[in-house]
């Protein structure tokens, strides 16, 4: 484009991930960790609600920014400027999640408004000989402004009535690419408008749930050091890193690669990007942030009787996590998998006999469930391979 901070597309050499945005992504490993800690010391309904709230709201920040430098090259100086800006501010917005509900609420909602707004202005200056982008862009801006209301009202109030008002905003934020971006007047954007690289932004999305799966790990690590090494809390380390590599396993093993293919052969990747790597990822992510939960837990009292909370976060992490997965392969291979609706089932039916096991065995009982899962899903791809390959989107 006339603009210069565009990606040129070569179908020779496809794009990459740079290292500029690599950089950028280091903000969200504080981020993440935050909402976990925060989702451990308000291990209730109501800290389950702000946890998910924030969580929402720090994945809408990354995955818009992920959006944007599909089109916009991180090699050029203006577009490394703007991700600098935009560190700045998120590094705000992570410092500022423990006390987001209590006196730094203002501070989270402006710095939120501010990088939402500042990066889509951004965006509407580069792309503004593109006649396409650039009015999806002001449909876009015009969606932050509406939410920035309620971001910023929420901000001012207290109690209740900032988590209200914040829901209300992140209800508009979640809502908007679902509706392509509706304004009156305006109409609404198309998806096969969205010239994205569909390789791209699978690799993008994997490197984000790679971060949740690294602060699962360090919970672990930090946690096991902490403590005094006995044989049962040595068990209890273990089979916490055996689920993140199931987990790990389930998303990458055999169906990461071969989805960057599919999304990039679609006729409309923009429509499977959407469903895919937009809003899917986010049930991947807060399933891995409520299994750290539950890891923490397990590490801290792997014996004894169970709390129900406890048991609620040993069993929805792994449950959540396979609901996104379930959903992630039928968006991108237009299939059900019967391994992850099978382990997901399992792991759902481990609740009722949590009562009679300790925190240890039950997250152990759903760390057997996420690797044979995994080891079932190899096994039929091997058998099946025609399911993950040569994948054509009709475009519908």
């Amino acid at each position: 484009m006339s603009s210069g901070l565009l990606r040129e597309r070569r179908a020779d050499q496809p794009a990459r991930v740079t290292f500029v945005e690599l950089f950028f992504d280091l903000v969200f490993v504080i981020a993440i960790t935050q909402i976990s800690h925060g989702l451990l010391d308000h291990l209730d309904w109501a800290g389950a609600l702000r946890a998910a709230m924030l969580l929402l709201t720090i994945w809408w920040a990354w995955i818009d920014t992920a959006w944007i430098t599909n089109w916009l090259d991180p090699q050029r100086p203006a577009v490394r400027v703007m991700l600098f800006v935009l560190m700045g501010i998120g590094l705000v917005i992570s410092s500022s999640l423990p006390e987001a509900f209590g006196e730094r609420g203002l501070v989270f909602a402006t710095a939120f408004v501010a990088f939402q707004l500042s990066r889509t202005a951004f965006m509407l200056w580069a792309v503004r000989r593109d006649a396409s982008l650039s009015r999806n862009f002001v449909r876009i801006g015009i969606w932050y402004c509406v939410s920035a209301v309620f971001w910023l009202l929420g901000g001012l109030a207290e109690g209740d009535l900032r988590l209200w008002l914040w829901l209300v905003a992140v209800v508009l934020d979640a809502a908007a690419a679902m509706v392509n971006f509706w304004v009156p007047g305006m109409g609404r954007s198309e998806t096969r408008e969205w010239t994205i690289d569909g390789g791209l932004m699978a690799e993008r999305t994997g490197l984000f749930i790679i971060i949740a799966l690294g602060e699962s790990i360090l919970v672990t690590g930090r946690t096991f050091m902490d403590l005094e090494w006995t044989p049962v809390l040595t068990l209890a380390m273990t089979v916490s890193l055996l689920q993140s590599i199931a987990m790990w396993w389930i998303f990458f093993g055999q169906h990461a690669g071969a989805a960057a293919e599919a999304i990039a052969r679609s006729k409309d990747p923009g429509r499977v990007a959407r469903f895919a790597y937009t809003y899917v990822p986010i049930l991947l992510a807060a399933g891995i942030v409520v299994s750290a939960v539950g890891d923490e837990l397990v590490l801290s009292h792997p014996e004894g009787h169970i709390e129900t909370p406890t048991a609620l976060v040993i069993v929805g992490g792994p449950a959540l996590f396979l609901i996104g997965a379930v959903l992630f392969k039928r968006g991108v291979f237009k299939y059900w998998s019967v391994p992850r609706l099978c382990g997901l089932a399992v792991i759902l039916a481990l609740y009722p006999l949590a009562g009679s096991l300790s925190p240890l065995l039950l997250s152990a009982a759903t760390t057997v469930v996420m690797l044979a899962v995994a080891a079932w899903e190899a096994v039929d791809i091997a058998r099946h391979p025609e399911r993950i390959a040569n994948v054509r989107d009709s475009g519908e």
